[in-house]
């Protein structure tokens, strides 16, 4: 069973993100190093082995089987207890059983020789931050070393687990794997010939040398073919060329290699095919790219389970998956991009025994095949976000074994079949977001007493519910939409609910203090995009994660309990001071990690108490009336990563304590009143920098091609001035399309839920809200200031760039033809500058830009021909004299035939000047020669009688 639990966006907007399956693997870590005990001289392989009597070592078990973020699933290979995420914790405790099995005898065997040298040369080639293989030295038998397993009878190493344990901090985009093994994983480690258990999973390798090429043994005559689990998993910055060396572990079971990237792996579906043994393959996030979707035929003979989750496959759905050899319970392909219509009738004979089947976020369509009412004994079935269209299958009320029913986010009309509700094994049931029609009341869920969880809601349909009714169920999560009239009174009933959702409604509370007093029992409540109204000035809200977006909400702000880690309000009409939320009288250590109030009626100063909430490392209070300068005590919120302001009236400088804040990653100061010069301090984590609509002066800092990471880069509207700075080259994720990581949302800790930011950036010409889950536009906007000079070369260099605007300050210049090199340009504004020239041919092979204006310049000559510039409106480049050609109505034949005549006129001009000048030297020639020859002449007697008289 999975627990539907949901992440929004800033736009209030529930978008359920299912967990990612992986609790199965704990129980399977467990009982793959077993797989060959009957094998090995009766040993335990899975077992500690010891070199002599002496206390159970626990170092190794307490580093398998470590939750993580994602492990939150039932064991899959275990799903006949149908417990789901009820019994997680007991899986995890049966595989500890498993691994702390008591050994068969206490032997004194040592440790092989050759099995120690082996591991010793792995160990050389890893970096051990935390000293995790401390133990392994010449001085101890490797018997006694952390995370290995050897047979009691031979000494030889059967097992060897390292895996790290790793969790995602609040305060990071990562894990944080800085304890973890790094390094190269060397493939002598293969050569242990008696291992049958390979785990190094969650670490941080970097490299991988196991490839058919370097592979120091040849597969036909390998000597560990006894290797029947590899999990290599989620090492995340390791890559891997190729398959082809998994051929020579003819006796591989238990394959995961999740989170590695094999995007340059062409074959892997053939390479994998070549394990005849392999029951289980775990490849999610490994960027696959294809599926081969006409195959018609892959040979897996063994295959349960099959996980191909997170891997863009943008095909049809593939063909081999229903012409499978194998009884196969468990397919995963879940985040891909699937397309097309799921066979009908033909898969039934190959997949009668699934019991789990995720398709979720493909863009699958058509009809939900009957098919899937014949299953045997199915257990968990999700096709929801996908496109699937016409009613919900009737045949689906056949599945009486389900426990999870998840079909909502598609194009499904008509009304609920009766059938659905037959289904009394039902713990979660989700069906909203769809185009249902009809109504659903109390009657309809008479025999779900084990339901768990319950999604419902469509804008047409109708849910109605008696006032007095008193469910059967308990439930742990709900999710109602559309609903109208009053707050449904049954849910007060629920004295296990935790997670609360009510949207796009129009319900109303009868009494205020009843539901804010429930909501103290809530771990989160969700009441975004309805008409509640109210003043909750004197409410103390107490659940961790508290969501009142897009309300009718008035008066001043609640108070909330030092347990809040989420507190979003936005889109209210709260009004009043700041400071009686974020000034409490009472102390205590605060965990708000998440505030917005934006699109409020907040008036008043920033208040200077921010030193009580070092926990915060999002704040959003954007579009309010706040005013006055940034206090100094918001420098000691030494998490925050984001900070956004816009549309304010706050005014001063941007304070140099704000330094103290070194994971900032957004600043958003935009449409206020700030002035003075723009700091040279930004640090350098910054992603987000938007100064725009403010008095700022001065000049650009160089320091600003420090922000390595930097993708929006918007000053406009200031009063700056002086040269563009030079060294913007340096910003590498406008030069690498893939050089910054883009997830700018904030995940929960100890849930799934993540809030997305969104940031309003130009896009095609017009202001666009781009989600953190989405890909920002990389942006460079410096328009509307006095800036002067060249446009520097460097610039065009910017290859990854998106938006370029530049328009309305005193530039001058030729563009240059390198212009070309900015192959990703959407948008390009370079009006009401000074710039000359002619227009270089490159801007027309720009296949991508959709906005282009350089209107009221200097341009001349001929618009360059293609269909791209021609596409243009004359707008685009109107207020140049001397520039003709289409679009514009000058034409530039004209234009040539204009300069001809003028030409011409001018040459005739020059023809007769010179004409009359020849008749000139004609005449004049002869007159000119006698007069110098009587000057000579007569200026010789004139000399000499000068020098008689002397």
């Amino acid at each position: 069973m999975e627990v539907v639990r949901f992440s929004f966006n800033v736009m209030g907007d529930a978008i359920r993100q299912p967990d990612d399956l992986s609790a199965d693997e704990k129980v399977l870590m467990a009982r793959a190093r077993n797989f060959n005990s009957s094998n090995n001289g009766g040993s335990v392989a899975g077992g500690k082995q010891e070199c002599e009597p002496r206390q159970q070592d626990n170092s190794l078990h307490s580093s398998l089987g470590v939750p993580r973020v994602e492990d939150k699933f039932t064991s899959i290979s275990d799903v006949s207890s149908g417990r789901g995420l009820i019994e997680s914790s007991t899986n995890s405790s049966r595989a500890r059983k498993h691994e702390e099995k008591e050994p068969l005898g206490s032997w004194k065997v040592k440790c092989s020789k050759k099995d120690q040298n082996t591991l010793l040369n792995f160990k050389r080639g890893v970096i051990d931050p935390s000293g995790m293989l401390a133990s392994w030295s010449v001085e101890q038998d490797c018997c006694q070393w952390k995370g290995i397993v050897r047979d009691s009878i031979t000494g030889r190493v059967t097992g060897l687990s390292l895996p790290c344990s790793t969790h995602l901090s609040p305060y990071t985009e990562k894990e944080d794997k800085s304890h973890c093994l790094t390094g190269e994983i060397h493939p002598s480690l293969l050569q242990l010939e008696f291992l049958n258990y390979l785990n190094l999973s969650h670490n941080d390798f970097k490299a991988i040398q196991f490839d058919s090429v370097s592979l120091p043994w040849s597969c036909g005559d390998s000597s560990n073919s006894n290797l029947q689990y590899l999990d290599l998993s989620y090492n995340n910055d390791l890559h891997i060329e190729n398959l082809h060396w998994l051929s020579c572990f003819s006796s591989l079971k238990y394959l995961q290699l999740s989170a590695i990237d094999l995007h340059r792996e062409t074959s892997w579906l053939q390479s994998l095919t070549m394990l005849p043994k392999l029951s289980e393959l775990y490849l999610k996030s490994c960027h696959l790219g294809k599926i081969y979707p006409s195959l018609e035929y892959a040979n897996f003979t063994s295959l349960k389970v099959l996980d191909l989750s997170r891997n863009g496959f943008n095909s049809e759905f593939p063909k081999w998956l229903f012409n499978l050899s194998c009884d196969i319970s468990k397919i995963d392909l879940h985040t891909n991009l699937l397309q097309g219509q799921i066979p009908q009738g033909q898969a039934l004979l190959n997949l009668r025994n699934l019991k789990f089947l995720r398709l979720t976020e493909n863009k699958l369509k058509g009809l939900i095949p009957d098919w899937l009412g014949q299953l045997e004994n199915p257990q968990e079935l999700f096709l929801d976000h996908n496109l699937f269209s016409g009613p919900i299958p009737t045949v689906l009320g056949n599945l009486s074994s389900l426990i999870t029913l998840d079909l909502s986010s598609n194009h499904l009309n008509g009304s609920v079949p009766d059938t659905l509700w037959q289904l009394s094994n039902l713990e979660t049931l989700v069906i909203g977001c769809n185009f249902l029609t009809g109504v659903v009341s109390e009657r309809n869920f008479v025999k779900l007493q084990n339901l768990k969880q319950l999604y419902l809601g469509s804008p047409s349909l109708t849910l109605d519910f008696n006032s007095q009714w008193i469910p059967p169920f308990q439930l742990v999560s709900i999710t109602l939409q559309y609903l109208g009239g009053k707050f449904p009174a049954w849910i007060y009933t629920q004295r296990s609910l935790v997670y609360l959702t009510i949207c796009h409604s129009s319900i109303s509370f009868k009494s205020q203090d009843k539901f804010w007093n429930f909501a103290a029992q809530l771990e989160l409540f969700h009441l975004s995009h309805n008409q509640i109204e109210g003043n909750l000035s004197d409410v103390v809200l107490q659940s961790r994660i508290i969501y009142v977006s897009s309300n009718k909400l008035r008066g001043g702000l609640p108070q909330i309990s030092p347990n809040v880690t989420v507190f979003r309000m936005d889109n209210n009409s709260l009004s009043g001071p700041i400071s009686p939320l974020l000034c409490p009288k009472i102390n205590g250590k605060w965990n708000l990690m998440y505030l917005d109030i934006s699109h409020n009626l907040l008036s008043g100063e920033l208040p200077d108490c921010w030193m009580n909430w070092k926990s915060l490392v999002h704040v959003y209070m954007r579009y309010n009336n706040l005013t006055g300068k940034i206090p100094l005590s918001m420098s000691s919120l030494s998490n925050l990563k984001s900070l956004d302001l816009h549309n304010n009236n706050l005014f001063g400088g941007i304070p140099g304590s704000l330094k103290n804040c070194q994971k900032l990653q957004i600043l958003d100061l935009g449409e206020n009143k700030f002035s003075g010069n723009i700091p040279n301090w930004i640090r350098h984590s910054m992603k987000v920098l938007r100064l725009r609509s403010n008095q700022f002066s001065g000049r650009i800092p160089q320091e600003i091609c420090q922000l390595s990471s930097l993708i929006v880069l918007d000053f406009a509207d200031n009063r700056i001035s002086g040269p563009m700075p030079n060294c913007l080259h340096d910003i590498r994720a406008l030069v690498f399309k893939n050089a910054s990581q883009q997830f700018l949302g904030f995940p929960v800790e100890n849930t799934t839920y993540t809030f997305i930011y969104t940031l309003a950036l130009p896009s095609k010409g017009q202001q666009r809200n781009y989600q953190s889950n989405q890909e920002f536009m990389r942006v460079i906007d410096l328009s509307q200031n006095n800036l002067s000079g060249l446009i520097p070369l460097e610039i065009f260099t910017l290859a990854a760039l998106q938006s370029l605007n530049l328009s309305q300050n005193q530039l001058i210049g030729e563009i240059p033809e390198d212009i070309g090199n900015l192959k990703q340009l959407e948008s390009l504004d370079l009006s009401n500058n000074h710039l000359f020239g002619e227009i270089p041919q490159s801007i027309s092979i720009m296949s991508f830009l959709g906005v282009l204006n350089l209107s009221f310049n200097n341009f001349s000559g001929q618009i360059p021909t293609g269909t791209q510039l021609q596409s243009f409106d004359a707008l685009s480049f109107i207020g140049n004299l001397e520039l003709c050609g289409a679009p514009l109505t000058k034409n530039c034949t004209e234009e040539k035939n204009s300069n001809s005549a003028k030409l011409k006129a001018k040459n005739e001009d020059d023809s007769g000047f010179l004409s009359w000048l020849y008749i000139g030297l004609e005449v004049g020639f002869p007159t000119g020669f006698l007069g110098v020859c009587y000057v000579l002449y007569f200026g010789k007697t004139w000399w000499h009688a000068s020098l008689w008289r002397s």
